[in-house]
């Protein structure tokens, strides 16, 4: 009876638990139906274009677990802080068409003097368990306070590290537009924003918006969720095309046809921001290896690659400077140009010949 009665004090701490605000909301009603018309809806829930393993062949859920509890993984987090720099966005001239890199998958970019905002992650950390999962040291240089009007917040998927609790209700009194996927807008809704502020699009949609730019919706391979219910809500990627060329903004995908796809129907693009890193052989159907980050720019066509979500949380078990090592000595077989800035520096969209420092060098 006391182990039945501890059971049961567990499961209610545990559900009760799960109604805290950052676990966000399932998508119901108007909503719910809206994502029952989707293509890529199956048996209540979304489905990714081809096959998508939650483990690669050969691994098990027990050797991943035994791994992560106690295989050694050394150089996990750096020793000393992340370099950065401040670009003050603020003071950014209205005809700068720029990109600041914040660490992980987040990023501003300024284009004809519109204000993009990409999975803003400043909370410094990544686990409704506060404190569980914290930012490198040095990584967070910006937060909430530091970021201007936005005029569009794009979200790419509703994982703890790219839709941030903490920092979209910060956020809210400054952003006058969300751009996301089916579903997503329903933890915004309980969050505070209105719902004529929220936009959720499918894959392969397409939105005017301003100053000459469209915004294209388009498919990743991976998944969702911010509790025990996965694949509820849409993941994607975003394709904007501006009067001066095209970027890709990748979110989180394993390697897959839909990135040669892309790249036919859109290449070839001036600008591929890619994720590389918390990567593991176990679950590289739905996060790219370094060399398939490669391969990918290669298939979408991509004249420059920016490798990103690395260098500021730990989420998998290779060292804090593996993806960027790697990628940069894969990349002479590939010889794709890289844009590697530091946390903070500025990369000017406009000069494609821009120099970056191997700045992770300097911390091994």
């Amino acid at each position: 009876m006391f182990i039945l009665l501890l059971l049961a004090l567990f499961i209610g701490f545990v559900l009760l638990f799960l109604q805290l605000p950052q676990f966000g909301k399932a998508p119901s009603g108007a909503r719910l139906q809206r994502i029952k018309q989707s293509p890529h809806y199956q048996d209540g829930a979304f489905v990714n274009k081809e096959p998508t393993p939650n483990l690669s062949e050969g691994h098990s859920f027990g050797s991943v677990l035994y791994s992560f509890f106690f295989a050694k993984k050394p150089d996990l987090k750096p020793k000393e802080p992340i370099p950065s720099t401040f670009t003050d966005l603020y003071q950014l001239p209205a005809n700068a068409d720029v990109l600041v890199w914040f660490g992980h998958s987040s990023y501003y970019l300024q284009i004809g003097g519109v204000k993009f905002l990409i999975d803003p992650v400043f909370s410094g950390n990544v686990s409704p368990i506060p404190g569980s999962n914290q930012a490198f040291k040095g990584s967070d240089v910006y937060t909430v306070k530091n970021m201007p009007p936005i005029d569009y917040l794009l979200i790419t998927h509703d994982h703890y590290d790219h839709l941030d609790y903490q920092t979209v209700t910060g956020l809210k009194d400054k952003v006058k537009q969300v751009i996301c996927g089916l579903g997503v807008g329903s933890h915004l809704e309980r969050w505070g924003y209105p719902a004529e502020r929220i936009m959720e699009k499918d894959w392969n949609e397409s939105l005017i918006l301003e100053k000459g730019l469209t915004l294209h919706t388009l498919p990743t391979r991976h998944f969702s969720g911010r509790s025990f219910k996965r694949n509820n809500t849409l993941w994607l990627s975003f394709l904007l095309e501006t009067p001066n060329g095209k970027i890709y903004l990748g979110g989180d995908s394993g390697y897959g046809e839909h990135f040669a796809k892309i790249g036919d129907q859109f290449g070839p693009i001036d600008l591929a921001i890619l994720e590389n890193g918390q990567y593991n052989p176990a679950w590289h159907a739905i996060h790219c290896l370094p060399e398939e980050t490669l391969k990918a720019a290669k298939a979408l066509q991509a004249k420059l690659l920016m490798p990103v979500h690395s260098s500021k949380f730990a989420l998998a078990m290779h060292a804090w400077y593996e993806p960027l090592t790697e990628i940069t000595r894969l990349n002479s077989g590939y010889l794709v140009p890289l844009v590697t800035p530091l946390i903070g520096e500025c990369v000017n969209l406009k000069e494609s010949g821009q120099a970056f420092q191997e700045w992770w060098k300097t911390l091994q």
